[in-house]
């Protein structure tokens, strides 16, 4: 228990020499934040400290078609009709879209 820092300041941040030594007039609200925020972490309340977490990215995610599971499984429905004649285009001879019934 003796080993331990124990911190005096409050949200003064770093004490400047050109003021007196008492209280600072103004406390600065953001340095009281941070600290507050960061000692809930530490105690658990909180799951995280968000001053901690590195700012998010704008670059965008990369994607691959060949390992994405529903364009594969699109790809393959699609490549079933067009190997069955499903697909093809209306015309005179082909006047009507496919049926789904059984012929």
């Amino acid at each position: 228990m003796a080993t331990e820092n124990f911190s005096t300041e409050a949200a003064e941040g770093e004490r400047d020499r050109r003021f007196h030594g008492g209280s600072p007039a103004h406390l600065d609200d953001d340095e009281l934040a941070r600290r507050t925020e960061a000692e809930r972490a530490e105690a658990g309340v909180t799951d995280y400290d968000p001053n901690d977490v590195p700012p998010a990215t704008d670059d965008p995610v990369p994607f691959d078609p060949a390992f994405d599971a529903d364009e594969q499984d699109i790809e393959s429905v699609t490549a079933r009709q067009e190997a069955e004649g499903e697909t093809t285009p209306l015309s005179a001879d082909n006047p009507f879209p496919p049926t789904r019934y059984a012929e």
